[in-house]
């Protein structure tokens, strides 16, 4: 059994260490982000003999960026004195140090933060106020129980949401939540993320699956053709897919061509070409794309023929022959609706001049190998499941599938660990799910959403509305959802979720709406492992204790999660008689047995990095079936490429879908939602995209100054655009739709294309609920749709029209 001992610490302590932090700021670029040593009279101490011991405990940076970075923080009296990146490893490809970045680099500055959450607090004002009392940990535990079991036995446990959230993102630990939830008859399941949800559900119909070759692979490119990657800016590590395109490219040489409205940081450090284009009209540049190769006979005829479904009518389902449903009869404007797909046709919905589009087509199709990689950007729109598939047409038309230096035109991919760290999971007894980005209308509507409308599985409608949220390390419940001042109103209302209990390490704008707020432990005080993500040809885990004991009255999330169970009889069957260092332990030994070569428990705690190369030196997504299709089919119902996908026309042929929603059997485009034809155009003239910002992880670090000072949030705007408004570079303004109103200096900028605007997603709400609600945190969500996309329900957040005035 844990034992829970109330740990303080003086103010003096407390005020030491972050003075420092705020020192290690002013003393120059070494110690910008806090990572230098900062004792007091370090040197002196140290010449004398009577410097505190220092130990060197192993940790990572586990927020949402798609790297793991490995951190090693120097403790002195259970202090964070410093905090360095990994040192380990060295210089040769696919051996590299795992250097974290601005961010992770930063973390003593949360460790250390005079804000976070101290004490277990109680809501005492209306949900989204932010006014709480003190109360004690039983008072808190004894509370989250009793409203836990009330909901069990009043709705059971399709009513109980574990809400999706990313702040602790990979490590092992956030699923002891899910844990608790199973032993008592499961929880409402979802499907998707608020990521990659689009590429997610779209692309199996495809391919059978989701998967894309590695990173590392472009050292075997001779052109990369990146559509809205921006991984310079959002994976900006050594721990994620950048390092492994710089390495790629220095080897290859390879061209690089990158498809975006904004000119990125990716553009501006990778690109030899930038190709500015309208947002959400990505499928349409592919459509004519292919129109130019199939007139002019570019496409890899045998590889189609070979390996794709659909593609041409010799192609196409027996029992659809002849009906002009092809993709090439759609491209050609011998299908539905009689409209050849011209670079010219192009042109007027991306605003890509038709001769850049022509050599676009020729150049893919006459360069081999051509790695086509997608990132996440074009995908989460009103249509995005179209988009995702479109822009893999380019690869598969042109055979650049399943071979090294090629790629599916899918997002990142990697090498991964063949260790397995799961939790135990009992059996979630509840059947129904939803898409993850929908549980807002499970909350407000509940058994009116349906499975034709609203894409429920495992049942026809909801059984039962969710009452009950249990959100660890999110800031999904307004920050990071869409069209927060809708998302304030069902929530403020008590009689639909009647309780919501977070964990989390400030009082974040979702916070606001707890009933019950505790303060988290952040995943580097609590013993834990997490393993890479994009990481090319290397995979790696770092594994690490508690790197100081609780401060405060913090506590682990498995203490906390113990004691519930307990309240609800349940102590010895959730914990297996295992502290926190005994499951490190066990979860650990239960990945060795997946990969032996792993060093034992003891040494990796004490090395805190284990890296491991692909064996087949870079991933290339189904090679096997390129090699051999008989013999390796996809997982899709003809076990081929499925340009034509029958079974997605099937399975959706009844669903509900408005006038903008599409579904379409081929991956072709289709015009959206608040996109730039829109007749709210007229009111909103400008579409409003976001992008994930260097200085946040989502809304990760957001609070942090010294990145808030190095990383200003700002809205992007073309020249053309402030001229015809009166706006100058630096004035503060207002953007606004019908959903709210954000305020915002302006960035005027050549590097956006005209008649579009961008702001970095994550940055804090910061909004008076009770009066105007102007956002002048300037979060994007004061203004994004709430639509899911028509497929996979999913995040639509680059989907949307606004005006900008003077402030």
């Amino acid at each position: 059994m844990t034992t829970h001992e109330k740990t303080s610490v003086s103010r003096r302590t407390f005020v030491k260490g972050t003075a420092l932090a705020g020192l290690g700021a002013a003393a120059g670029s070494a110690t910008l982000f806090g990572c230098a040593p900062a004792t007091e009279g370090g040197a002196d101490l140290a010449a004398t003999g009577d410097a505190p011991e220092e130990k060197v405990v192993w940790g990572h940076c586990a927020v949402n960026c798609e790297c793991r970075c490995a951190l090693r923080f120097h403790v002195v009296d259970d202090e964070v004195a410093w905090v360095e990146t990994d040192n380990t490893g060295d210089d040769e490809y696919g051996n590299h140090q795992l250097r974290a970045c601005q961010r992770g680099r930063s973390i003593r500055r949360w460790i250390n933060h005079p804000d976070r959450l101290t004490v277990p607090l109680k809501r005492v004002g209306k949900r989204g106020e932010g006014k709480f009392e003190e109360i004690s940990w039983d008072e808190a535990i004894d509370a989250i129980a009793t409203a836990y079991k009330k909901v069990l036995d009043e709705y059971g446990p399709e009513a109980v949401l574990v809400q999706y959230a990313t702040g602790v993102q990979d490590s092992n630990i956030r699923n002891f939540v899910k844990r608790l939830a199973c032993i008592n008859g499961g929880f409402l399941k979802t499907y998707g993320s608020y990521s990659s949800a689009q590429i997610g559900q779209a692309l199996p119909w495809l391919y059978g699956g989701r998967e894309a070759n590695g990173t590392s692979d472009v050292a075997n490119s001779k052109l990369v053709v990146l559509f809205g990657d921006n991984s310079c800016e959002t994976k900006m590590s050594g721990g994620g897919p950048t390092y492994h395109y710089m390495m790629g490219l220095e080897k290859s040489g390879a061209k690089v061509i990158v498809v975006d409205p904004r000119y990125t940081d990716t553009a501006a450090v990778h690109a030899d070409q930038w190709i500015p284009i309208r947002p959400g009209t990505d499928a349409a540049l592919v459509d004519a794309c292919a129109y130019v190769m199939i007139t002019e006979g570019l496409v890899d005829a045998e590889f189609l023929s070979t390996y794709c479904v659909g593609y041409d009518d010799a192609t196409m389902p027996e029992q659809l022959r002849g009906q002009g449903k092809s993709y090439v009869d759609y491209i050609t404007g011998k299908g539905a609706d009689q409209t050849p797909k011209t670079p010219e046709w192009a042109s007027a919905i991306t605003l890509v001049p038709a001769e850049t589009i022509a050599a676009l087509a020729r150049e893919i199709a006459t360069t081999k190998p051509c790695a086509i990689y997608q990132g996440k950007g074009p995908q989460r729109r009103g249509n995005g499941e179209q988009t995702a598939r479109a822009i893999c047409m380019l690869a598969i038309l042109t055979g650049n599938v399943g071979i090294n230096g090629g790629n599916t035109g899918s997002d990142l991919d990697s090498y991964y660990m063949p260790a397995d760290y799961g939790i135990p999971m009992p059996d979630n007894g509840v059947e129904t799910s939803i898409g993850v980005f929908t549980w807002i209308d499970a909350v407000d509507r509940g058994t009116a959403m349906t499975a034709t409308r609203d894409g429920v599985r495992g049942r026809d409608a909801l059984a039962v509305p969710v009452k009950f949220i249990f959100n660890y390390g999110g800031n999904c419940l307004t920050n990071q959802h869409h069209d927060i001042n809708r998302t304030h109103d069902i929530l403020a209302d008590e009689s639909k979720c009647e309780f919501i209990v977070v964990w989390d390490t400030f009082l974040t704008d979702s916070a606001k709406y707890a009933d019950i707020l505790l303060p988290d432990l952040m995943a580097v005080e609590q013993p834990n492992i997490v393993q890479s993500e994009y990481a090319g040809n290397m995979a790696y885990t770092i594994a690490g204790t508690a790197i100081t004991s609780p401060k405060f009255e913090r506590r682990t999330l498995y203490s906390v999660l113990a004691d519930i169970a307990d309240k609800l009889g349940q102590r010895d069957e959730f914990t297996e008689g295992l502290d926190e260092m005994g499951w490190l332990k066990r979860l650990y030994e239960q990945g060795r047995e997946g990969d032996p070569d792993q060093p034992t428990f003891e040494a990796m705690l004490e090395q805190g990095v284990y890296r491991k190369l692909c064996p087949e030196g870079e991933h290339v997504a189904f090679k096997d079936f390129r090699d051999d299709p008989v013999a390796n089919p996809l997982d899709t119902p003809s076990g081929k490429i499925e340009i034509y996908s029958a079974a997605l026309e099937e399975a959706t042929a009844d669903w509900e879908l408005a006038d903008d929603e599409f579904i379409s059997p081929l991956p072709v485009y289709c015009p959206e939602s608040e996109g730039y034809a829109d007749p709210l155009s007229e009111k909103y003239p400008l579409q409003m995209t976001g992008f994930h910002y260097k200085g946040r992880c989502h809304s990760s670090y957001g609070n942090i100054e010294v990145l808030k000072a190095a990383n200003p949030q700002e809205l992007w705007m073309n020249p053309l655009d402030a001229e015809e408004r009166g706006l100058a570079d630096g004035d503060t303004v207002h953007v606004f739709n019908d959903r709210g109103t954000v305020e915002i200096v302006v960035k005027v900028t050549p590097r956006i294309i005209p008649g579009t605007v961008a702001m970095g997603q994550g940055a804090w709400h910061d909004a008076d609920m009770a009066g105007d609600k102007v956002d002048k945190g300037a979060c994007i969500n004061t203004l994004t749709a709430y639509k899911p996309s028509p497929y996979a329900k999913a995040n639509p957040s680059h989907t949307n029209l606004v005006e900008v005035a003077r402030a």
